[in-house]
């Protein structure tokens, strides 16, 4: 007897991999776009689950940014249907272009709605179909943003609920499973414009495969890997730090209620935090290796209000400058709006003033 097809067999073993983390009777959502990577997903996780005694089921995002939108999610839904996942849930989001563009309002908008999906059918993990190419162009964006390792880190393959099983199968392989498996896949047509910075990484990374030989994109991959174990062990050591620097709250004050007056200076020595400001002694910062320090930064904003998504590298070391070249400058702007500024030995972030 035949086993299966050689790319089958690929995003199947990753699969088990994945779900070997459930306990029986657990339920397992597939998040399914009706693309090939997450068909192939949704076929392996109907063939692997039964074995563990998982329950697998999917959750397909109307993002309603195509005129076929509709159709392309009750095919995809039947398709899982058909390889015999339950339930099947399915929402229809409205995306809004924002700041940050299009991609990413899409991707909030998903996100938002698979964890509504995922509360609401108590479903121990989501399976996200991201492949080893989409994980090699999120290393090369991170390379030209010139994020740090945090960014060419990549896509973890765990977080929170969250898991990619397919970082180690490629693209081609997932299109010759649907292909073997009998499934009809849909190609989004957003993966083909140019307008959008991803499809032109990806243009990019086709060029490099060509120019400099295959294994650009495996090599990407793998690098995300190993700088993803250096990230992480940098961010546990600014996550200890940031606790003798900013140490918890121990007054009445609310941290997480915007609009209280004044900057609450904690029992510790180093520095201490309100709603919507934070302030730290400059030589405790100071005395931080860089690493760990600029890390420290980001969170620090973050804790004064700024939102995550939008605390860049230029802003810590705007942010860093304030200890490495103090000459007396003024405020570093933030994201939030706020200000970053440094007198009397110790550096807050908070709001600006009010303008009067």
């Amino acid at each position: 007897m035949t086993g299966p097809h050689p790319a089958t067999a690929a995003v199947r073993l990753a699969v088990r991999a994945a779900l070997a983390e459930c306990d029986p009777g657990d339920l397992v959502l597939v998040a399914c776009s009706g693309g090939a990577d997450s068909l192939a997903l949704a076929a392996a996780v109907a063939f692997e689950a039964p074995k563990l005694a998982v329950r697998a089921g999917a959750f397909v995002v109307d993002h309603g940014l195509a005129a076929d939108s509709a159709a392309v999610a009750r095919q995809a839904g039947a398709q899982c249907d058909a390889l015999g996942l339950a339930p099947i849930g399915w929402a229809m989001v409205i995306v809004e272009a924002g700041s940050d563009g299009l991609e990413s309002a899409a991707r909030d908008a998903r996100y938002r709605a698979l964890e509504v999906a995922a509360t609401r059918y108590r479903a121990r993990f989501v399976l996200l179909g991201h492949t080893r190419d989409d994980q090699a162009e999120q290393v090369l964006l991170g390379l030209t943003r010139g994020s740090g390792a945090r960014s060419l880190a990549g896509m973890a393959r765990a977080r929170g609920r969250y898991r990619r099983p397919l970082l180690a199968v490629s693209r081609e392989q997932t299109r010759a499973s649907c292909t073997a498996e009998g499934l009809t896949w849909w190609d989004d047509p957003m993966n083909a414009d140019p307008a959008f910075t991803r499809v032109r990484a990806r243009r990019a990374l086709a060029d490099l495969e060509r120019d400099l030989g295959p294994g650009v994109t495996a090599a990407l991959a793998r690098s995300a890997d190993q700088l993803r174990d250096d990230a992480d062990h940098l961010d546990r050591l600014a996550a200890e730090a940031l606790t003798t620097l900013l140490p918890p709250v121990t007054s009445p004050v609310d941290v997480d209620t915007p609009g209280d007056p004044g900057v609450f200076t904690s029992t510790g020595r180093s520095g201490g935090r309100s709603a919507g400001r934070v302030e730290v002694a400059v030589e405790e910062l100071a005395a931080l290796p860089r690493a760990v320090r600029t890390r420290v930064w980001r969170s620090l904003a973050i804790a004064a209000g700024a939102p995550p998504g939008q605390v860049s590298t230029r802003h810590t070391e705007a942010c860093d400058a304030l200890l490495t070249s103090w000459h007396g400058q003024g405020p570093v702007s933030l994201p939030g709006p706020l200000l970053a500024t440094r007198a009397g030995g110790r550096v807050s972030i908070g709001p600006p003033p009010p303008v009067e």
